[in-house]
């Protein structure tokens, strides 16, 4: 994936916001891996936002119903939307994205859907996923913490710079309740990334080079407090191989251990 793809190089940060600005604004179909949804779920999403979501997983499969939900990187908003049917008016989905246009796109898709469902449970806010503790105008963190059931997403957590994902991790535990879980859909590797592949914007921005390793994504779950981490999905042939390094898509789950 390089130029014919992605566009000449940039850096990372802003590789990523150019490439998913354009994303919100025309599918691109080189963006993460295709992945089949429950139909009768989709019907009442907008078809922009469908055509426009990025992901390699299902991780809305593990919500339920009357959970308060966090979705890193939202994106179109699709993963969001169809957690709101799942966790019906009783719950709340929460969306977290960096993008302007992908936010854009969500909020303007969000009442739409709202109508057709009945009920009103989702929200999308600003902010940088791994900032989760950032403070509001109002001086309230972003995401108060031990404030959600579940949190999801779907592949974003590559796109995060090695350099601020203790501070990532540590927030995914800070905002989760008692016995939270987590399901996260994303691209691991066979073995670690070396530096010029990580310093490649547009592979970066593609979700390959900035994937963790595969054992490594488990144990710093499991390092963080959660029980029973395992791969609930994992594809048995990769989706990429790159200078002889395997990229292939997985769903991480776990449930946080009480005291």
């Amino acid at each position: 994936m390089s130029e014919g793809c992605c566009g000449p190089a940039l850096d990372q940060t802003q590789a990523v916001e150019e490439r998913y600005g354009a994303a919100a604004l025309e599918q691109e179909a080189c963006l993460c891996t295709p992945v089949d949804f429950d139909a009768s779920l989709l019907e009442v999403i907008p078809e922009e936002v469908v055509e426009r979501d990025y992901g390699c997983g299902n991780p809305t499969r593990w919500v339920r119903s009357g959970d308060t939900v966090l979705d890193l990187g939202s994106g179109s908003g699709k993963n969001a939307f169809i957690c709101a049917q799942v966790v019906g008016a009783g719950g709340a989905v929460i969306g977290v994205d960096r993008n302007a246009d992908m936010l854009e796109l969500a909020r303007v898709a969000a009442p739409v859907v709202a109508e057709r469902v009945g009920f009103s449970n989702v929200q999308f806010l600003e902010g940088s996923i791994e900032a989760l503790d950032a403070l509001t105008p109002t001086g309230e963190l972003l995401i108060p913490s031990a404030s959600i059931d579940v949190v999801l997403s779907n592949c974003v957590l590559n796109l995060v710079n090695p350099s601020a994902r203790a501070a990532l991790l540590a927030n995914i535990r800070r905002v989760l309740r008692p016995s939270g879980r987590v399901a996260i859909s994303d691209i691991v590797c066979d073995r670690p990334v070396p530096q010029h592949l990580q310093q490649d914007p547009d592979l970066w921005s593609g979700c390959i080079s900035g994937a963790w390793e595969e054992q490594a994504f488990l144990a710093d779950f499991r390092a963080l407090g959660f029980e029973d981490v395992r791969y609930a999905d994992r594809s048995a042939q990769p989706w990429r191989v790159v200078e002889g390094i395997e990229f292939r898509a997985v769903t991480l789950t776990g449930v946080l251990a009480v005291g």
